[in-house]
């Protein structure tokens, strides 16, 4: 059985050298190549012809997203794998929609990693714990119908966010509840306030509660006072 031919693409060097160290230890996998960007991803992606790209999304220039979607549009055959730090919903379904095959955290063990590299090779469609967890979750909300058509111009995690923050959940408890860190909602939070147009959380909430959201608070997978995941796990 010939091994599973791999291309690393990562903007940071040490990790593409960890990783190709990491893959050479399994004789079924052969780390053909590795690429800093989008960009030479998918040149070497044409040139090597690899079974597996293992791809990151965060780089310069040309990103993990549109690199996945160049490559899989030219050469279907080639299983991509988004193995990156960022695990938020627009990107999971944004990288699924450019044609990933799968997606992982960086934090992934070495048995999972190679698990999905064999899995993506044979065809599968194969996912880390943690996102297939948020793909889960994300499908099983309920979400009223007026919070989908309130405030058209956020992001479904947006509008998710501004319904319990109209609930008077604080940063770490709306965090806790959709399993994503502080730094996160922070950060959404913000994208709000600029969408919406309004100065602070009050006239968010304000405008919120008058579109009828967090009459319907999102279900929380646990009780508020556990501590919310930290910002490393980005």
């Amino acid at each position: 059985m010939a091994a599973v031919t791999v291309l690393i693409c990562d903007d940071h060097a040490g990790f593409r050298t960890s990783l190709a160290t990491l893959l050479s230890g399994d004789a079924d996998i052969e780390v053909v190549g590795e690429a800093a960007d989008g960009a030479a991803a998918e040149e070497a992606a044409g040139l090597l012809q690899p079974a597996v790209v293992l791809m990151d999304l965060t780089m310069p220039g040309v990103g993990g997203i549109e690199a996945t979607h160049r490559i899989v549009t030219n050469a279907p055959h080639i299983g991509v794998i988004v193995l990156t730090m960022v695990e938020d919903d627009d990107s999971v379904f944004a990288a699924m929609r450019a044609g990933a095959h799968g997606y992982l955290l960086k934090g992934a063990r070495k048995a999972e990693i190679m698990h999905a590299i064999k899995g993506v090779a044979a065809g599968e469609a194969i996912f880390g714990p943690p996102i297939a967890a948020r793909m889960i979750n994300y499908f099983t909300v309920s979400r009223p119908p007026s919070q989908a058509t309130a405030f058209p111009e956020l992001t479904a995690r947006e509008t998710d966010i501004l319904s319990l923050m109209a609930t008077h959940l604080t940063n770490p408890s709306i965090g806790h509840r959709l399993g994503i860190s502080e730094k996160t909602v922070r950060n959404n939070v913000s994208a709000i306030l600029v969408k919406l147009r309004v100065a602070d959380r009050a006239q968010a909430i304000l405008a919120a509660r008058e579109a009828g959201l967090g009459t319907h608070p999102l279900p929380s997978p646990g009780l508020d006072h556990h501590p919310p995941r930290g910002d490393n796990d980005q």
